[in-house]
């Protein structure tokens, strides 16, 4: 039987006998926990030796002997011969020190387990049927890809001091989201949830966990962003672990610099969680590079609500480079007056990508002069993504399995 037991070892010796490959391997661990390490060996790992050479690690160059074990808090028998393994074990078993035996772990008194980490939350499997480290280390690294991934519960049953996390959730799909906000949806109490973004994710939260989903989508904003702000700093400050999930990335378009500001007005502890922006990845799910060596060289982001800047007007004309609109379904005509108006010829390609990365996926093709028909007898909704430049030429890259055609087909 193993009993698992969280040593410190820090500014305590921990005795290496055996200077190469797998002491060198291990060694690191124990530095990294403030262990005082010596190694007695008459030879030692090049590895090993840069260790010595940086006072890491203290050297006894010479083959070791009993005496070497005690005082020890634990001792690691790595000289690769089996015989002498089993003898350092032997010693330990003596001097009620207790020892690793990489020659046949069965023998000795202590196992190394097989650790993963997810923020302050240490994992260490061990093998209590015989010594299995293949077992051990292919169970730890799957619930550590869990535990980094948020599947397994990371909430803390302690209180806590509150803070906000702004997570951007990227285009839409659970697996697009980054590693590290989907840890932290699982430490949340509360998540502040807008329509768009991965939505799916939330059915995995535990059932006490508060949503709340304050509706935002392009051109709806049922609660507006004042009451947003306040509600963050609210929970926060009733201790809780806020997680403020949106779409694409929470600084692109997201006002997400308008919630931190708040947070730290109120001195709210906040952190922000890039996500992957629409004005990207989608575009990229339609076959679309934003950017294309002797195509496009630029690439600029507007927000379709609102008017028109001067340097999207720019943009627009500029042969060189992509003009994006998020939320710009409804800003169709003003986007196609300003770019005739600013000289961009009426040929130029135009993409609008409804639905990018979800089952229903849509592109329609066309081009300046017939956009706005062609969007009107497809029905173009929202959310989608409008792209205007020579990127948005139906078929430059890849096919799309969910095309509307519009005059921007060379076939047509």
């Amino acid at each position: 039987m193993t009993t698992m037991l969280g040593l410190s070892l820090a500014g305590r010796s921990v005795v290496f006998i055996g200077g190469g490959a797998v002491a060198t391997r291990r060694v690191g661990r124990f530095l990294d926990e403030g262990a005082v390490v010596t190694v007695v060996a008459p030879l030692l790992d090049d590895r090993m030796r840069v260790l010595v050479d940086e006072r890491q690690v203290s050297w006894v160059p010479r083959t070791a002997t009993p005496e070497d074990v005690a005082g020890a808090w634990l001792v690691h028998a790595a000289t690769a011969v089996p015989s002498v393994d089993a003898a350092v074990a032997a010693w330990c078993e003596r001097a009620r020190v207790f020892c690793v035996n990489t020659s046949d772990g069965a023998h000795g008194s202590a196992r190394l387990t097989a650790e993963t980490r997810a923020g302050d939350v240490v994992v260490a499997v061990a093998s209590d049927a015989g010594v299995d480290p293949r077992r051990a280390g292919r169970l730890r690294d799957a619930i550590g890809a869990a535990l980094r991934e948020g599947t397994l519960p990371l909430r803390r049953r302690r209180k806590a001091l509150g803070r906000v996390d702004l997570v951007g959730g990227g285009p839409g799909p659970a697996d697009l989201m980054t590693v590290r906000g989907r840890r932290l949806l699982a430490e949340a109490d509360v998540v502040v949830a807008d329509r768009l973004g991965p939505t799916d994710v939330l059915a995995d939260l535990e059932p006490d966990v508060e949503v709340i989903d304050v509706g935002k989508q392009p051109g709806h904003h049922p609660v507006p962003q004042e009451a947003i702000n306040a509600l963050l700093v609210a929970h926060a400050k009733a201790g809780k672990r806020v997680v403020r999930l949106k779409g694409g990335d929470p600084f692109v378009y997201g006002r997400g610099g308008e919630e931190v500001a708040a947070c730290l007005a109120a001195g709210v502890p906040v952190d922000v969680v890039p996500g992957l922006t629409s004005a990207v990845s989608v575009p990229q799910a339609a076959g679309i590079p934003v950017t294309h060596r002797g195509v496009s060289a630029g690439v600029h982001v507007a927000n379709g609500q609102g008017e028109l800047s001067s340097a999207t007007r720019a943009a627009l004309a500029d042969d060189a480079t992509t003009a994006v609109f998020l939320m710009g379904v409804a800003a169709l005509p003003r986007i196609v007056a300003a770019a005739r108006d600013a000289g961009a010829p009426a040929d130029r390609p135009v993409a609008i990508v409804e639905r990018g990365h979800t089952p229903t996926q849509r592109t329609t093709w066309t081009t300046l002069v017939d956009a706005e028909r062609d969007a009107a007898s497809a029905g173009v909704s929202n959310p989608a993504v409008i792209v205007v430049g020579d990127v948005a030429a139906s078929g430059l890259l890849l096919p799309d399995a969910a095309v509307v055609t519009g005059s921007g087909d060379p076939s047509r």
